[in-house]
């Protein structure tokens, strides 16, 4: 087996990965505060 070197290995993809998925719950969480908004001003 060979020795870890920390700090070595390529992890562009897992940033990338992790960055589309802050958006995308970021994204959500606007949403669903926008519909409860909508339903608190428009619910009678």
């Amino acid at each position: 087996m060979s020795d870890h070197k920390h700090g070595e290995m390529d992890i562009s993809v897992q940033e990338k990965t992790f960055a589309g998925f802050m958006t995308w719950s970021k994204n959500v969480a606007i949403f669903s505060i926008g519909i409860l908004i909508f339903l608190a001003i428009f619910n009678s």
